[in-house]
């Protein structure tokens, strides 16, 4: 089977066409961006498709939608250095099949591969069983709170996208500092004390849709 991994990171990359090297059933290939991946996944129709969350330029989960609306059937597999449930459960409702963080161990990467390439769903098992405790099983309505602004909406979409403030400031195109700054004044309007919370909110309310 044919496995396109999207990902910016070299080391990635490189990790897992290792790790494929072992498996004679796997074809490895590999995009570094959106934008590259839609060409090689048009013109290799690969059977599973692992997505990086923080690509740069349009983010995995924009990407994820892309395929989707491709191909409704693409057998996707998020594969992210994001462990909290709540990004699973964004990435599970997006259209993926699977989940899984790179701290996972490498027979779980073939594992969740194998998985979603015969049309299961796989989340990986730390993050399977932090879902079950907390009950987190699907994304609730946006619910009614302060008005936002433009700024403080783009913020809180970048954020369930799973955007780094670095990234953030480049796609909004103002400072790191600024970026920050504009976090603690939303922390503070929306009632959170930390990012992790605000991230969690930005994505249960649906900013990432």
């Amino acid at each position: 089977m044919k496995v396109l991994i999207v990902d910016d990171h070299a080391v990635v990359r490189s990790g897992l066409q290792r790790l494929f090297q072992g498996e004679p059933d796997i074809e490895p290939l590999e995009a570094t961006d959106a934008i590259e991946a839609l060409a090689v996944f048009a013109a290799e129709q690969p059977d599973v498709v692992i997505i990086d969350i923080n690509l740069p330029g349009m983010g995995g989960l924009d990407l994820l939608r892309r395929l989707v609306a491709e191909r409704p059937t693409v057998r996707a597999l998020i594969f992210s250095m994001h462990a909290e449930p709540i990004y699973a459960t964004e990435a599970l409702r997006v259209g993926a099949l699977g989940y899984v963080s790179k701290i996972a161990p490498s027979n779980e990467i073939l594992d969740a591969v194998r998985s979603v390439a015969g049309g299961a769903r796989y989340i990986d098992r730390q993050i399977a069983q932090e879902l079950a405790l907390s009950g987190i099983v699907r994304r609730p309505e946006r619910a009614m709170g302060p008005a936002l602004s433009v700024r403080e909406t783009e913020l809180l979409r970048l954020l369930a996208e799973g955007r780094s403030l670095s990234e953030m400031a480049e796609v909004i195109g103002v400072s790191y500092k600024t970026v920050a700054n504009s976090l603690s004044l939303l922390k503070s309007r929306l009632g959170v004390a930390t990012t992790a919370e605000l991230i969690s909110l930005a994505i249960r309310q649906g900013y990432a849709s």
